[in-house]
């Protein structure tokens, strides 16, 4: 990152940070889930059901993070990190199964909301002709929160309270609020834009982002749709396979998340770097059609092909998931920039939230979770088809063209 400037690096510096613990709240569930669910007493067949209801906390950060477009970016992400940290070390003292759920259907809520400002932050900061870089460079350092999930999950069977301790330690990121308050800076677009005299209502910024520009939403929701219907309930499910079908245990689960995921991670910055040099579109295919194939090969092999598979299909899938966050802040102007991204978010929620109920009902009929979710990602590989088709291209503009206005818009 030498080629931006200091007060660029600091911005990604600090958002990073906040999504690294982002990232460690989220991966625990994944991590954890066959510990929770024993804890907890959860049965294989309501599973799914109990994951896809946590996911569906994720259709609160539409409301939420359409709040940075009135507020402004900063005071909603300080906002989002408290509650969201306050709701995933409550998770810790859930004394049942719907208590749990309640609150990570919170935490999924306003970390969604959170990670989705943090991206229009940096998209609206840094420089156009390093914009996917950087965005790439934010995925994978907030990604390191996983690695850290990954650390502390290979204790579980010996930490004090088990996975709920691991749930106590996310209330770190209250320690990160107050030099958030003081260091981050209001982007220059909103500011400008505030300086103009943009004053939204409260549904303004979702209306206008349908009236002016409904027909590239549409296809960029289609497209998430699609990518986590076929691939949550994979992702979701990956280590109860390793644990489930290979007798893994909690620390060899951990050793291959570190030293395969460490290369997974990598995708987000390579897709960054890759579509500055050569378009978002085709690189955004290519990730989004081989990281369904890996998926595949990682649950039908087993050695080292099955660990070489789970951290290639990491990679892919990491990098597909930076372009869709890229174009989900390019294409929409700064008046409701925070709102498209958070759309995208919902998208994301109701693909997951239907791949995981789709996956119980095909687990009642084929009593194999793997088959199940091998079924799915047949809806996965189809994706890249649409984003050749319709995508735009939007590598090296600055954000004034890419969200170039409709007849009848409002200048940004």
């Amino acid at each position: 990152m030498s080629i931006l400037p200091p007060q660029q690096k600091r911005i990604i510096a600090i958002v990073s940070t906040a999504g690294f613990f982002e990232n460690y709240d989220r991966a625990l569930l994944s991590l954890a889930v066959e510990q929770i669910q024993r804890g907890l007493r959860v049965s294989e067949r309501h599973l799914g059901q109990m994951l896809s209801v946590i996911r569906l906390g994720y259709l609160l950060s539409l409301p939420i993070a359409s709040l940075a477009d009135r507020f402004g970016r900063r005071r909603l992400l300080v906002h989002t990190i408290i509650i969201y940290t306050l709701a995933t070390g409550a998770s810790a003292l859930a004394p049942g199964v719907r208590s749990f759920v309640g609150f990570q259907f919170i935490a999924r809520a306003f970390s969604a909301a959170e990670t989705a400002v943090a991206l229009v932050v940096v998209s609206e900061e840094v420089d156009a002709a390093v914009r996917g870089a950087m965005i790439g460079w934010l995925g994978a350092l907030s990604a390191t929160g996983y690695g850290l999930a990954a650390l502390v999950f290979a204790l579980v069977n010996v930490m004090p309270w088990g996975w709920r301790g691991l749930y106590l330690l996310a209330l770190l990121p209250l320690a990160l609020v107050m030099p958030l308050r003081r260091l981050l800076p209001e982007t220059q677009r909103f500011s400008e834009l505030s300086r103009r005299g943009h004053a939204p209502g409260a549904l303004s910024p979702l209306r206008d982002l349908w009236r002016h520009s409904r027909g590239r939403l549409s296809i960029l929701l289609v497209v998430t749709f699609m990518v986590y219907l076929g691939g949550t309930p994979a992702s979701f499910l990956s280590f109860k396979y390793l644990e489930d079908v290979h007798h893994w245990s909690p620390g060899e689960v951990s050793t291959m998340v570190i030293f395969a995921g460490a290369f997974g991670v990598l995708g987000s910055i390579a897709a960054g770097h890759l579509s500055d040099r050569v378009g978002r579109r085709l690189i955004t295919a290519v990730a989004m059609f081989v990281a369904p194939l890996l998926m595949l090969l990682f649950l039908h092999s087993g050695g080292p092909l099955m660990i070489f598979a789970w951290g290639a299909e990491l990679f892919f899938d990491t990098a597909s998931t930076t372009m869709l966050n890229t174009f989900g802040t390019e294409l929409f102007p700064t008046a409701y920039r925070s709102t498209a991204s958070s759309a995208m978010v919902v998208a994301a929620t109701v693909g997951a939230a239907l791949g995981l109920w789709l996956e119980a009902i095909l687990y009642a009929v084929t009593r194999s979770h793997w088959s199940a979710v091998s079924l799915l990602t047949a809806v996965w590989i189809l994706a890249p088809i649409f984003v050749l088709g319709w995508f735009p291209e939007t590598a090296g503009m600055e954000l004034e063209l890419t969200s170039a206005p409709t007849a009848g818009q409002e200048p940004r």
